[in-house]
């Protein structure tokens, strides 16, 4: 039988989920097809509205391989495992003459571990609180929600956190969760046939389609024990976070307060001599960091360096101890053991990374206003490691809305360890493809466009007539534009600022100023507030970064995206400077491949926040007049949507009282 061809599965998939085939996405499913059918790379944006889901699914359905799915966000996740694969695997069981089975899998923090739900969290003698269900007041918010989860476990069939709604808080959901290095084991655990952890890695031990989080894919890169299941093809969405995800999990931290409980909870299952060294060395440390000031460490101190030796070669002996002794005086053991052995792991793993001191490793301490000073270490850079591990032995598919930078793939390619794209191109006899090309993953990139017409839905207006903002102070004359633009627009305005300072000083400006009802992020749930601000039409929202990337509000409710500034990294960010200064030191520049680039993909972001269908109309107001003067302004600009551009501070006060006037005149009546 001969195979069904790639565009009718795309037509049927697409009518099967109600929506309308796109250029770009035929496109899409072509080249991702390609890429799969051949072994090779590919990074594709593919703006709001292409249908990127389906570019992907389909092709790689039809390949009929096992394929990973990593995304960055939860709605993507629910989207994909609630309505697109559910309709597309339908829709396609016909041509194919086969059902493809898919399933969801995530770190076994995610998912209720029964053993800690009923037998409770080992603890320390001294806290007491041996079951957190008897220590929690019923009626305090943790009592309530500990018991709604022991009520939840009866009813749920996944244990997944995410499947719980309402959600609870991280403190309750701590309590009847393990992480990877906490868990027994299921074949040392009373209740390993019913874990939901180990019910989840079955299914997906099944499944065609697996689909995961980035968190998951760094852990499966850095472990070197395969999490995932083995597969053919990985695809990454929302690709753009993919970086600052892997190096999220790549960094360690330790605080006096996580070493102290570490310490304490191995110290009733260890000698005397061991016990009071590790306690010695942790006293020792919290001593030094009650005195850390913020900043990077370039070169570790000292005093710091003697204090981590101590540490790491405590906490050595009490983990082969925890290893070489039993006591069956302490209740659940194996469980106070396990949970002992994976702290105390930690401890050691980080002290001794920064006691090694790797050129590759940034340092730094970090001071908290309610959890005070923690020493964090990150790796400089993880492009080596995802050019080790994300490229080889399948073909990987890259796609998000964001990923062209500028106006080509390279900038996002660097940062994944891949080399220019020109460069693997040039296969001339001792030309740079020759140097770099047995090395380097051989990619394309695609553009897959946009069913939007930018230039006519949409005008990014740049205010060259500001002061460029300063690192100090309020920005009067800032203030004062941003008055003018949310009155002009009627309200609809999405403020998306720098820093939470500048967005609660704008909203309590503006309330002083306007008659239009002005959220701000912190006040109410981030799910409360959008849902807030789509339904009311004159209603502004004001936050930071969640929702330079969060927000999706087509329609009337958002006609103008308002960025306060550049969003470059603030310049003390210890990792940030130190990957420029890296830069540098290798000849590049510094500021455009780290500080310029972070701006861009934030602004591509921002921007992208406005025209989210093809009926909207609206105004990007950027209030830095750096992006029209400054060299690297056109850098940025080619990043974001192709709008119609404009310095002419007049023209869009009409234009935005015009769009204001037109969404009255199309609302229903009574509504705005």
């Amino acid at each position: 039988m001969s195979k069904p061809a790639l565009t009718d599965l795309l037509h049927a998939a697409v009518t099967a989920v109600g929506g309308t085939e796109r250029p770009g996405q035929i496109a899409m499913a072509e080249a991702v097809a390609e890429a799969v059918d051949s072994g090779t790379h590919l990074l594709i944006q593919a703006g709001t509205g292409t249908g990127k889901s389906l570019g992907y699914l389909v092709p790689a359905l039809a390949h009929g391989e096992h394929v990973v799915v990593a995304t960055a966000t939860l709605a993507l996740q629910r989207q994909l495992v609630e309505r697109d694969l559910p309709r597309t695997v339908e829709a396609l069981q016909p041509l194919l003459r086969r059902r493809a089975e898919f399933a969801m899998l995530k770190g076994r923090s995610n998912y209720l571990c029964l053993h800690r739900l009923h037998e409770g969290v080992p603890q320390d003698e001294e806290e007491g609180l041996f079951d957190p269900f008897e220590g929690a007041a019923p009626t305090s918010r943790l009592g309530k929600d500990l018991l709604r989860l022991r009520d939840w476990s009866d009813e749920t069939e996944t244990g997944d956190r995410d499947d719980l709604r309402p959600g609870v808080s991280d403190r309750a959901w701590n309590q009847v969760s393990v992480s990877a290095r906490e868990c027994l084991g299921a074949s040392k655990c009373a209740y390993g046939a019913e874990c939901f952890a180990e019910a989840a890695r079955e299914r997906a031990k099944l499944a065609e389609v697996i689909v995961t989080n980035h968190a998951l894919l760094a852990i499966d890169a850095i472990e070197g024990a395969p999490v995932l299941p083995p597969h053919d093809v990985l695809i990454v969405d929302e690709a753009h976070e993919l970086v600052s995800r892997v190096t999220g999990v790549a960094t360690g931290e330790l605080t006096p307060g996580g070493v102290n409980r570490a310490v304490r909870r191995a110290a009733r299952l260890v000698d005397e001599k061991a016990a009071d060294r590790a306690l010695t060395a942790a006293e020792g440390f919290e001593r030094l960091m009650e005195l850390a000031l913020p900043g990077r460490l370039e070169v570790v101190p000292e005093e710091l360096g003697h204090a981590l030796m101590a540490l790491r070669d405590a906490t050595r002996e009490c983990v082969t101890a925890l290893g070489n002794t039993r006591d069956k005086s302490v209740q659940d053991e194996d469980a106070v053991r396990k949970l002992a052995l994976a702290a105390m792991e930690n401890v050691h793993d980080v002290a001794e990374r920064v006691v090694e001191g790797s050129e590759f490793d940034v340092v730094w301490y970090e001071r908290h206003d309610r959890y005070g000073a923690s020493l964090r270490v990150a790796p400089l850079s993880v492009s080596g490691l995802l050019r080790e591990k994300l490229f080889a032995d399948r073909s990987v598919v890259l796609t998000s809305a964001t990923l062209k930078l500028g106006g080509d793939f390279n900038g996002v390619g660097a940062s994944l360890g891949l080399a220019p794209e020109r460069v693997l191109e040039d296969d001339s006899p001792g030309g740079e493809g020759e140097k770099t090309g047995e090395e380097a993953p051989q990619w394309r990139g695609l553009d897959a466009g946009s069913p939007f017409d930018y230039r006519k839905q949409g005008i990014l207006y740049v205010a060259g007539h500001l002061a460029p903002p300063g690192r100090e102070g309020q920005r009067r004359d800032m203030l004062d534009e941003l008055a003018d633009l949310v009155g002009s627009a009627g309200g609809r305005t999405l403020g998306l600022f720098s820093s939470m300072r500048a967005a609660q000083s704008a909203a309590e400006d503006l309330r002083g100023r306007l008659d239009v009802p002005i959220l701000l992020q912190g006040e109410e749930t981030l799910g409360e507030l959008i849902r807030r601000f789509s339904e009311d039409a004159e209603t502004c929202l004001f936050g930071t970064l969640s929702l330079w990337q969060g927000v999706d509000v087509p329609g009337s409710s958002c006609q103008l995206v308002v960025m306060d500034r550049i969003p470059f990294p603030r310049p003390d960010d210890p990792l940030m400077s130190a990957r420029q200064k890296a830069v540098e030191e290798h000849g590049g520049n510094g500021f455009m491949a780290v500080a310029a680039t972070h701006a861009a993909l934030l602004m591509a972001q921002g921007s992208g926040r406005l025209v989210r269908a093809s009926e909207d109309r609206g105004v990007v107001a950027v209030l830095d007049p750096r992006l029209a003067r400054a060299r690297y302004g056109g850098f940025l600009r080619a990043s974001m949507p192709d709008f119609w551009y404009t310095t002419d501070r007049n023209q869009v006060r009409r234009s935005l009282a015009a769009i204001d006037a037109a969404a009255k005149e199309a609302a229903p009546s009574g509504r705005s």
